[in-house]
């Protein structure tokens, strides 16, 4: 277990990602009860939380040296983003396409053939500046509406030091158990 004690005040963080897993699963029912209560929150208040939390987290962690959103789970890719990795890749649309990615239906877009993601290199990506929208914004805890985005929160819980942190760290400020 990498339990580390935070510089900046705010206790302590949980980075291995097998204890994140192992945490998120057995915490999974009071995530869910936690999600309700905070559904009857207010937007601005949850929001301004989670937004201090996620950068007080995020300056303490280095997604780089973590990497596993790109081991467990894709993106969704548009047709810019296609268009982007490959004119990096020196292929065609129809290339890129029939080579890395599936069609999604669902979400309306593309997602990555294979897992991990077939440009992860040394836990990197090896072509960061064409690095699909969706990769640029995850964890997507600076967005607003987080009481909008609960269950993706909820599922990244297990696959985030970040998301993991922050909601837990959410559950001590907001929730009174």
């Amino acid at each position: 277990m990498n339990t580390v004690f935070m510089s900046r005040g705010i206790g302590v963080m949980e980075i291995d990602i097998s204890s994140i897993k192992r945490i998120s699963e057995k915490n999974e029912d009071e995530n869910w009860r936690f999600r309700s209560f905070l559904k009857n929150r207010s937007s601005k208040t949850v929001d301004a939380a989670a937004h201090e939390l996620y950068r007080k987290f995020s300056s303490e962690i280095d997604c780089r040296t973590c990497s596993n959103c790109c081991k467990v789970i894709s993106p969704i890719l548009d047709e810019k983003d296609v268009g982007a990795l490959a004119v990096a890749l020196h292929l065609t649309q129809g290339a890129f396409k029939e080579k890395y990615v599936l069609k999604d239906d669902e979400d309306d877009g593309y997602r990555f053939k294979t897992k991990p993601c077939p440009f992860l290199r040394n836990n990197g990506c090896s072509h960061y500046e064409h690095r699909p929208k969706d990769c640029r914004s995850y964890p997507h805890l600076h967005k607003t509406n987080f009481n909008s985005r609960l269950m993706g929160v909820i599922e990244n819980c297990s696959v985030c030091p970040i998301v993991f942190n922050v909601y837990e760290s959410l559950k001590n400020r907001l929730w009174h158990r």
